[in-house]
């Protein structure tokens, strides 16, 4: 899978190439999403999106629905690429994980907005708070989603003094879910690299 900076159509493997290329590389693709993956609590689960996760999952959407058509490719594309930090920001998919359908229901009722209290702090300067699911609003008046779209903005001080090695807390600070910590040094390594100063 080779990184472009950006994902078109002629940038992707064929499914053919995709197929023999997923054999050999599906662990480091799964060890990367590990690595820029953090759970805040027991059900708040933030993945911090990439091109190679953003490329892995557009190549395995085109695999699982057999889609080579060029239409359906750019259709996958366009619901997927703006996941992609731009060197200004962080992107990640929040997922609010309750494996008890009653649990969950009662709990996203309780967390309307939560998205919005979602933060990332970099020592030394004010929290960031994500803009969040850009694309469609995902809560209804009586609940909010399990799965919202964030990014955050960091100014270039900000992203300059993560690439010094500044500390980066994430948290959230809804009233029913109160939670942060510092974000691991090998993680903060990994979205270090999305960031242009």
């Amino acid at each position: 899978m080779q990184l472009t900076g950006k994902i078109t159509a002629d940038s992707l493997m064929s499914l053919e190439a995709y197929s023999k290329w997923r054999k050999v590389h599906k662990p480091e693709v799964i060890a990367h999403r590990k690595l820029r993956t953090v759970l805040l609590g027991e059900n708040l689960n933030v993945q911090f999106e990439s091109e190679t996760t953003i490329r892995y999952q557009i190549q395995e959407m085109l695999r699982i629905e057999k889609i080579f058509e060029e239409e359906g490719i750019q259709d996958e594309i366009d619901a997927y690429a703006p996941l992609v930090p731009e060197g200004s920001n962080w992107k990640a998919t929040m997922l609010l994980e309750y494996t008890d359908i009653n649990q969950r229901k009662r709990e996203l009722a309780k967390l309307i907005d939560v998205e919005d209290r979602m933060f990332v702090e970099v020592e030394g300067h004010a929290r960031v708070y994500a803009i969040a699911d850009e694309d469609l609003d995902r809560e209804t008046p009586d609940k909010t989603s399990s799965v919202h779209f964030l990014r955050w903005e960091l100014t270039p001080a900000m992203r300059a003094a993560v690439l010094a090695g500044a500390a980066v807390k994430i948290g959230c600070d809804h009233t029913h879910y109160p939670v942060h910590q510092m974000l691991a040094p090998e993680t903060l390594a990994s979205l270090a690299g999305d960031l242009r100063p």
